[in-house]
């Protein structure tokens, strides 16, 4: 079956053919296509096409898809069984790397998803500072957690529906929303529920609303105002953690959290979560404290196995600089093909993840991202695929590079890149 046969199919037994919003080409038209194949920085669909992969799979990709070390690390896990339902050396293993290399972790507790992650850090943070009230960021998204899909990014920015329905009013009412950037908005939140507030959580580069890179100064405010009344303060280092440096966006910008949720790249491809911090906070979970957290596959052994495998190869290669020469490289092509074309392109980078705005201005805030063009999008998509090239189907998404991207990959998407923009 080819692609269009198989979503055909898929939509009669799966709510809009996917099992995640966002593979559904909603936001770009069209039919997803159906991979049969990843290599590398490859992908092959089931129609026999050869796709440059730019998305990842959403991150966790960070050496490339199927790299020999982290399949034979599930291969050699599996002969010992799938899952064990008890302790496991491997998830001491991944304990012990995780500690290590992300400074704001003394403790950490693994789960299945990146949503039960930062759901688990609300829980938390409100057991421990015996408040209610939490501080988020229009277009953060955190997974589909009811305290966290109000005013959030990804998938439900793409349909235009920020909010979701079935997340009780009430409920909504304990998260308080603020702009992106907003100095002054911070400032007065603080100023007016400042003994209120359990805790801010945040991407601290906001990465599903395409990429927003914090202004100077606006992490460390957030910090200084957390100390300062009392509040916990979380990044959501779902993408960015290991992929902007091997201590994840904490310790590209200087800022540590008091807690940290993290996925992707820790799974090494293969579903996984976790969320760690202060020793004197992550005591607070069950079974030393009153929060209650649990998850019957959570440290799975093929998943940390993976994710082992995955972690001591940045501790090996440390490919960040290589990484971050690519998407330079790939970013320069875009923006000089549309200077060329008179197209207002914006293409903000922070390490080695970037996006495409099509927007006349700079993009800072949520506000700000939705004003660009979805339509130019959308043609640049289709324009960049029919070529060979991959991008997220959404104009509210962000680029991924990998370690398999050669420079003939890198020179070809460039290539596709400039023709894919002179097109639209």
């Amino acid at each position: 079956m080819n692609s269009k046969e198989l979503f055909e199919e898929s939509k009669r037994l799966m709510p809009g053919g996917v099992n995640s919003p966002v593979r559904a080409f909603r936001g770009v038209g069209g039919n997803p296509f159906f991979t049969a194949r990843a290599e590398g920085c490859e992908l092959t669909t089931c129609d026999g096409d050869v796709l440059i992969d730019m998305v990842c799979s959403w991150g966790p990709a960070i050496f490339g898809h199927n790299h020999p070390a982290i399949r034979q690390a599930i291969r050699s896990a599996l002969d010992n069984g799938t899952s064990f339902g008890t302790p496991s050396f491997a998830e001491l293993e991944m304990a012990r790397l995780i500690n290590e290399m992300v400074p704001c972790a003394q403790m950490v507790r693994m789960t299945n998803s990146g949503t039960e992650a930062t759901m688990s850090c609300v829980r938390l943070m409100r057991g421990f500072t015996g408040r209610d009230r939490i501080v988020k960021f229009e277009g953060c998204y955190h997974g589909h957690t009811d305290s966290l899909l109000v005013k959030a990014g990804s998938g439900a920015l793409t349909f235009g529906n920020p909010d979701s329905a079935g997340v009780p009013a009430d409920l909504a009412k304990l998260t308080t929303v603020l702009p992106f950037n907003d100095f002054e908005a911070l400032e007065d939140c603080f100023s007016k529920f400042g003994e209120q507030i359990a805790g801010v959580i945040l991407e601290p580069y906001p990465a599903n609303v395409g990429l927003i890179v914090p202004k100077d100064g606006f992490l460390k405010r957030i910090r200084q105002l957390c100390d300062k009344y009392g509040a916990l303060l979380v990044f959501d280092e779902v993408i960015t953690g290991f992929r902007m440096s091997k201590g994840g966006a904490q310790e590209y910008c200087g800022i540590v959290p008091d807690l940290c949720a993290l996925g992707k790249i820790i799974g090494g491809g293969l579903p996984v979560g976790a969320f760690c911090g202060r020793a004197d906070i992550m005591e607070n979970v069950a079974p030393l404290g009153k929060v209650y957290q649990a998850g019957t596959l959570s440290g799975n052994p093929l998943a940390m196995a993976a994710g082992v495998a995955a972690l001591n190869l940045i501790k090996q290669t440390n490919p960040y600089g290589e990484l971050e020469k690519k998407a330079k490289f790939l970013v320069s092509a875009a923006l000089e093909a549309a200077e060329k074309k008179g197209i207002g392109l914006q293409a903000p980078r922070a390490a080695s993840l970037f996006s495409f705005f099509f927007n006349d201005e700079k993009v800072e805030n949520c506000a700000q991202a939705m004003n660009s063009s979805r339509e130019l999008y959308a043609k640049f998509f289709h324009e960049c695929l029919s070529r060979g090239l991959y991008l997220a189907p959404s104009a509210f998404e962000i680029c991924f590079i990998s370690a398999a991207h050669t420079q003939e990959h890198l020179e070809k998407a460039s290539e596709i890149l400039k023709k894919s923009i002179e097109a639209i």
